[in-house]
């Protein structure tokens, strides 16, 4: 009997494989890890780029189902937004109004008003809406 990959048009391979859903972690991971394959090549062929297509649609099916992610407050992503770049509160006091104001954001006792989460979501260069 001919491997898969013999029956199956190349279009529809993940290596060896035809893609399906993820079922496993172990899976997921292998998806991955062809997906990284894939977009680091620099000349991809038109079944390749399908293969890419689908290799994300399923991959972001299985953690939509496995990796729930809680909604963070404002002001958690600024502490995380803080936090991955080096910065501390002083290093906002000018985008936000003084360094008080940022003591008091980060305390949760003042709310981050319009004008200072489009200043943040310029400076990080992510959209307004993660701060609400």
């Amino acid at each position: 009997m001919p491997a898969i990959a013999e029956r199956l048009p190349a279009k529809y391979l993940v290596k060896a494989e035809a893609p399906k859903i993820i079922a496993s972690r172990e899976q997921h991971e292998a998806y991955i890890q062809r997906l990284l394959e894939l977009q680091r090549k620099a000349h991809r062929s038109a079944e390749e780029t399908e293969t890419t297509k689908l290799l994300v649609v399923l991959i972001a099916d299985y953690e939509a189902k496995q990796f729930t992610i809680e909604k963070a407050s404002g002001v958690e992503v600024l502490r995380e937004l803080m936090d991955a770049n080096g910065l501390r509160q002083k290093d906002l006091a000018d985008d936000l109004g003084g360094e008080s104001i940022v003591s008091l954001i980060l305390k949760e006792k003042r709310q981050l008003n319009r004008r200072q989460m489009e200043k943040l979501s310029h400076r990080f260069h992510v959209s307004p809406a993660v701060f609400f």
